[in-house]
């Protein structure tokens, strides 16, 4: 977590300062609608700048992963973005109309209007002819963004709809940088911002087509088959095998894919809960929480053909410690099976004491069963707790059953309250924080 709040610190920290050593005002004598202009200039910079960045990140670049510490953290990156991008745009709205609100209340005298010196170039001239155009495509895009951001932030709007809907965010970023590209003062242009923004800007707009013309992630993508279905009834967990049909570079224990069983549905990220042994095989463990993976059973038939796009994610199980202690609460066992499967495939892997802590409220004894089987398959110490029956698990129970948790890292996965808890409890107990590795798994 530390790596991407540095970077969303970083990206504000230099627009904010390439604007301000560009901007004229601080060495200008001060009047209201002078500062009114600097900050309506600066506003418009960071929103856009921020939205750039958020761009990018959509296209899911795995070569930042690793400092970023996975696709997981690299979304709520951009998520993060996408807030304070809406944040700065309101600031840039009010900026922009409220001292004209002010002026016909009579509560504010307009400036006189300072004639604007004659374009030197075609171009120039150009961008000026464009100006009322650029405002006023620029005001419909800033409601748009509203209720796109809005839509993407409110968790109970459906998946199918967000993720239909959230594409239009690339039609209304390429009509702010329209925006931005004609209104952005021409003095801004020939500072040091200039090449920054301009950079920003070139990178969103590939982003933005890339995503319009659904290109995503497309050379990570391989076409497969269902090749069985194992329903899991007790726990509502269906048991989904899929042969691949395209080549697959592979995954390691603790990544996940983004699946697509329906076009109109979209890709929906699930963790691959089998190990890579080359023949193209991969099995996903998918619990009914949503409307859609409650349906899921019902819909997807042996021989349907699904996209898989991947692997991504960081959760990778490598650290210097002796000992792991790995916790999984509810479908959250996922990456833990994976890893499972490994070790009893890779003796030489075994290099270290583990405990595997699973809570779950809804126990299916066959799923148990074959969980029990894996952990002793992979020599891994495997504490079940049926949280009705046995409580709630926590810190204090997970260091009493290993004594020697400090000489451990945790890796946890499964629901986020469930885990800012652990988290809050091993630290308060002198674990080091970047000794939790937590699987974030939101993607909105």
């Amino acid at each position: 977590m530390k790596n991407i709040q540095r970077l969303y610190a970083t990206v504000l920290l230099i627009l904010l300062a390439l604007w301000l050593i560009a901007d004229p005002l601080l060495v200008q004598p001060y009047s209201f609608f002078g500062l009114r202009g600097s900050l309506v200039q600066g506003t418009g910079i960071v929103a856009l700048g921020v939205m750039s960045v958020g761009m990018m990140l959509a296209l899911r670049p795995v070569r930042i992963e690793p400092f970023l510490g996975g696709l997981d953290k690299t979304y709520r990156l951009h998520k993060w973005l996408g807030i304070t991008a809406l944040v700065v745009a309101v600031l840039h709205w009010l900026w922009a109309k409220a001292p004209k609100w002010l002026v016909g209340w009579g509560l504010l005298e307009r400036p006189a209007r300072q004639p604007r010196p004659e374009p030197a170039s075609e171009l120039l001239r150009w961008m000026q002819a464009q100006r009322h155009l650029a405002e006023s495509l620029g005001e419909w895009a800033f409601y748009a963004a509203v209720i796109l951001i809005g839509l993407a932030l409110a968790k109970r709007f459906p998946y199918r709809l967000f993720y239909q809907t959230h594409r239009l965010m690339a039609v209304v970023y390429l009509v702010l940088v329209f925006h931005g590209f004609i209104l952005l003062d021409a003095g801004f242009w020939r500072s040091p911002l200039g090449p920054v923004l301009a950079l920003l800007m070139t990178g969103g707009t590939v982003a933005a087509c890339v995503s319009l013309l659904r290109r995503v992630g497309l050379r990570r993508q391989a076409v497969g088959e269902v090749a069985q279905l194992v329903r899991h009834t007790d726990n509502q967990v269906l048991q989904v095998v899929i042969q691949l049909k395209d080549r697959w570079a592979g995954h390691e224990a603790g990544q996940f894919a983004f699946v697509t069983f329906d076009d109109a549905e979209g890709a929906h990220p699930f963790t691959i809960s089998s190990n890579w042994r080359g023949d193209g095989r991969l099995v996903f463990l998918i619990k009914g929480l949503g409307d859609y993976t409650r349906k899921l059973p019902d819909t997807v038939t042996v021989g349907d053909v699904v996209k898989v796009e991947g692997p991504y994610g960081h959760f990778k199980f490598e650290c210097s410690h002796p000992r792991q202690i790995w916790v999984a609460g509810g479908i959250g066992i996922t990456p833990f099976i994976a890893r499972l499967l490994a070790l009893a495939d890779a003796p030489a892997l075994r290099t270290k004491t583990i405990d595997l802590f699973y809570s779950t409220s809804a126990p299916d004894e066959n799923f148990l069963a074959k969980l029990r089987q894996a952990a002793a398959a992979a020599q891994v110490q495997l504490h079940i707790l049926i949280s009705p029956r046995d409580g709630r698990l926590d810190a204090e129970r997970i260091c009493q059953a290993v004594p020697d948790w400090r000489n451990a890292s945790v890796w946890f996965c499964g629901p986020a309250g469930f885990g800012a808890a652990l988290r809050s409890g091993f630290t308060a107990r002198g674990l080091a924080p970047d000794d939790f590795h937590q699987e974030l798994f939101e993607m909105r």
